[in-house]
This record gives structure tokens, C-alpha cells and sequence, in this order.
């Protein structure tokens, strides 16, 4: 390197960089090594900025440093300020607006069509080359779409609580372990969304629809009917039978969650953060606990009527309970009756030619008549048992029995039919028997006449 470009005593980091870089290049080069093997040894190894943070350099980016400090010395390896646009430098303004109004009626239009439709539309002449990096990031730097879905960053995210008791409620599962064996359980908990007061939790081996619908039964017991259900995409909650009970038995709004996407209900999560620091994380591999699902429920129930009962950074010190007890009425079902047959569904199912209806890979005899036709089951979500409508009432199915089956008695169609007004009729083999082997004595025990019997058979005949 030339003496007359020492550096000075004041440059920037990235120039040192550049400059120690080069350093070790031109001692490569004094050395005797070729200028070639020289630029790939340099181009292999790992250098770092002025930060720490390690950095590769390209053959042609050394090269390029090599003749800027050449022809400059270490001044030409500050880099160069980068004049920053909103739009693009290279594309025309017509272009650019053209982009900016169709990504307003077509969000979902990709790059290259844009660039095709300009082409159909002239603005783009025919023998132009376009590149499709340079117009996705033209689109980037006005802030339009580019994606066929907007991500979760694009979206419209805002904060959200609703002012009423019962208006939202938040339901969601934590995992966690329980007991000297660590088995593995779930926690399932109902929050109000306004006041968030914990109105219920259960306790199961797995995040299942059964296990949500008895902790919702429960709740809406307890506590009356929501306006908002809000869930996530759990393997509990996007059932058809949930959206059957939400929608249709209690008639309600069901809102599920962006999947993998915490922050869209971060007032549960939150909550589960603490339900964890406070209870459940005392109960892993803990002696005195005993793991089952009944026992953990009342341990759950009791953490949440302390939890009710603890100020709240939220509501300025106010407790939980005392939010919920200044709320609006509450509605509830009529009674406990009304509230069952709210969890009930309704579906057509195919009986078979011998009375057979298969559902949940089971099989269950329906009534005899319905055979070969499609009957509305009606289920129950709670207890499973089926009901169909067989001549105007509700007969309960029960489940099939082979083998009870094998040795059961056999109605027949005639047996419980009355018999035909027409009388028992006369056959020829019934007419032959009386005429040669008749009886010697009548109905009253006497002889009969031999002439008047004659007479009878005549007027049959």
C-alpha cells in the first residue's frame, strides 16, 4: 500500500473495516501469492464488523474496494450515503400510480400481475424489461400489500374489551402435570372478558369437545348466558357439535382466535401466566396431590374464588368480584330442563334394512317400521344418548346387542295386527277336512243331522 494514504486520524468504522480487510489482502499479495488466490483466500474467511458481527466479503466487493482505495485512498471506502425514496427510483410515476390503484380494489393481486395488466394497458411498453424485484420493492416502500393473505403484522390490531359482564367470555386450556407420577393434565378456565372474574374451571387428561361442553354447561348454570364466546383453535373448540351448542342450543356469537397468535387473546393468557406462578406449578410431581380430574377441579375452583377476590392493576385496585357484582342482570335459561335441551343436536342418519344406526363407531337399534329410510337423531352432547321420533313420541335407542339378539323373541307384522273383517276365510283343504273327517257330535254335544249338514255345505258353496 502507498504511504500517502495513511489513514487519517479521524474515519468511520466501516471504513477501518474495509481497510483492515484490504490490509490483509495487499500482505497476501506481497508476500507472492497471486492476485486471484489472493482474493479468494480473503473472500473464504470470516471477518467482522465494527460491532462483533461476523461478515463474508464477495470476490468482486474486494475488488472493488481494492480500486476505490487505488484511486482515493481510505476516504473512498466510506460508504456512500444512499438517497432514500418513498417510491422508486427506476420506475415511472405512472407506473408507481398505477400500482397504488389497483392494490386499492385488488389487495390480493400479485407483483407479476400488476406488471402483466400494466403491459395489457400500455403503460408498460412491450420491448421494456421490468424486473419483479424492483416493483415488489416499489409496493414495499408505499406500504401496499404484497401478500395473497395479509400476515398478522398487517393486520388491523387494536385493543379491545368489552364494557359488560357476560357480554365476552374467554375460554382456553393450560396444560400442566400433577402428582409424584407428573401425569399430564389440562386446565380449562372460563373468564369474563369486562370484569375478569373467573366463572368456572375443570380439569381433564385431554383438550376435548367433552371436556369444554361439560365445563360450558357448567358455567352457563352458574353464571347465565354470554352474548360472545371467543376462542381459540383448539382441538376442543372447532367442533361442529361446539358451533352447533354455541350457536344454536345457546345463541350466542362464536369467535375463534388467529391461529398461533397469543396476543389476540392476551387477557387469558395473561391469566394462565398467573393460574401457573400461583397453582398449577406447586402441583408437578408434588406427593400430596392426588391427580385426579375431580380433585384438581376443586383445587382449580378454589384458586379462582381467590383469584375473584384479589385487586386488579386493570381496575385501579377494584377486585374482580367487585367489577362483577356492579355488571348488567344476567339472563339464564328457564330451568335446568330448558338448559339440557340446549345441548342437544340434530342429524339425519341412515337406518338399515334391520333396524341399525351407526354413529361414533357405534351401532344402535332403532325402532322396528323405520327400516331402510333416513330418521333425525337427536343427540345428546353430555351423557351421549340418542332419541329418534317414532310415531309422534321420542324412543330412546339403545345400543346393539348381537348376543342378546341371538336368543331374543321375534315379533312378526300380523302378530299384533286385528284380524281381518272379513272373517276367517274358508279354504278347500279346510272344506275337505270337515266334509270327511267332521266330528260325530255337534257345538252342543248332540248328533248331527246328516241332511241339514248337506244343506249348510250347499249354501257355502
Amino acid at each position: 500500500m502507498n504511504d500517502q494514504y495513511r489513514p487519517p486520524l479521524s474515519v468511520s468504522p466501516q471504513a477501518l473495516m474495509r481497510y483492515s480487510i484490504l490490509a490483509q489482502l495487499e500482505a497476501l499479495l506481497l508476500s507472492g501469492s497471486s492476485p486471484n488466490d489472493a482474493v479468494s483466500k480473503i473472500a473464504g474467511q470470516e471477518h467482522a464488523y465494527p460491532d462483533g458481527r461476523p461478515v463474508r466479503v464477495s470476490v468482486r466487493t474486494l475488488q472493488r474496494w481494492r480500486s476505490a482505495y487505488a484511486s482515493g485512498g481510505i476516504e473512498a471506502l466510506v460508504p456512500r450515503s444512499r438517497k432514500r425514496t418513498e417510491t422508486s427510483m427506476t420506475l415511472s410515476e405512472a407506473l408507481v400510480a398505477f400500482f397504488r390503484d389497483e392494490k386499492h380494489h385488488d389487495p390480493r393481486a400479485s407483483v407479476p400481475e400488476l406488471l402483466r395488466r400494466a403491459r395489457v394497458r400500455g403503460i408498460i411498453a412491450e420491448d421494456l424489461p421490468v424486473d419483479r424485484s424492483t416493483a415488489w420493492r416499489a409496493c414495499r416502500r408505499m406500504g401496499l400489500p404484497t401478500r395473497a393473505r395479509p400476515s398478522k403484522r398487517e393486520g388491523d390490531m387494536r385493543r379491545w374489551r368489552y364494557p359488560h359482564r357476560m357480554q365476552c367470555v374467554l375460554a382456553d386450556g393450560k396444560h400442566f402435570r400433577a402428582g409424584g407420577a407428573r401425569l399430564r393434565r389440562v386446565a380449562l378456565f372460563f373468564l369474563d372478558d369486562a370484569t375478569r372474574y373467573g366463572l368456572d374451571g375443570i380439569v381433564g387428561t385431554s383438550e376435548s369437545v367433552e371436556l369444554f361442553l361439560h365445563g360450558l354447561y357448567g358455567m352457563v348454570g352458574k353464571h347465565g348466558l354470554m352474548d360472545l364466546l371467543y376462542l381459540d383453535k383448539g382441538p376442543g373448540f372447532r367442533s361442529n357439535d361446539t358451533l352447533a351448542v354455541v350457536q344454536g342450543g345457546l345463541r350466542a356469537w362464536l369467535i375463534h382466535g388467529t391461529t398461533r397468535y397469543p396476543q389476540g387473546h392476551g387477557a387469558i393468557e395473561r391469566f394462565h401466566r398467573t393460574a401457573d406462578e400461583q397453582l398449577l406449578r406447586s402441583l408437578d410431581g408434588n406427593l400430596e396431590v392426588d391427580p385426579d380430574c375431580h380433585a384438581l377441579t376443586l383445587r382449580l375452583r378454589h384458586f379462582l374464588d381467590r383469584y375473584n377476590d384479589t385487586p386488579h392493576e386493570t381496575f385501579a385496585g377494584d377486585t374482580p368480584r367487585q367489577r362483577w357484582e356492579a355488571g348488567r342482570p344476567l339472563r339464564f335459561p328457564e330451568d335446568q330442563a330448558d338448559l339440557y335441551r340446549r345441548f342437544v343436536v340434530r342429524e339425519p342418519r341412515k337406518v338399515s334394512a334391520d333396524h341399525v344406526i351407526k354413529a361414533d363407531g357405534r351401532l344402535w337399534e332403532a325402532p322396528r317400521g323405520l327400516g331402510g329410510t333416513w330418521a333425525e337423531v337427536t343427540r345428546h352432547l353430555l351423557d351421549g344418548r340418542y332419541w329418534v321420533l317414532h310415531e309422534g313420541r321420542m324412543v330412546q335407542l339403545a345400543e346393539l346387542d348381537v348376543h342378546a339378539n341371538a336368543t331374543g323373541h321375534r315379533g312378526y307384522i300380523g302378530d299384533d295386527q286385528p284380524v281381518s273383517p272379513e272373517g276367517i276365510p274358508a279354504t278347500a283343504a279346510r272344506l275337505a277336512f270337515d266334509h270327511d273327517l267332521r266330528p260325530l257330535v255337534d257345538s252342543e254335544g248332540g248328533f248331527r243331522d246328516e241332511k241339514c249338514d248337506e244343506k249348510n255345505e250347499e249354501t257355502n258353496l
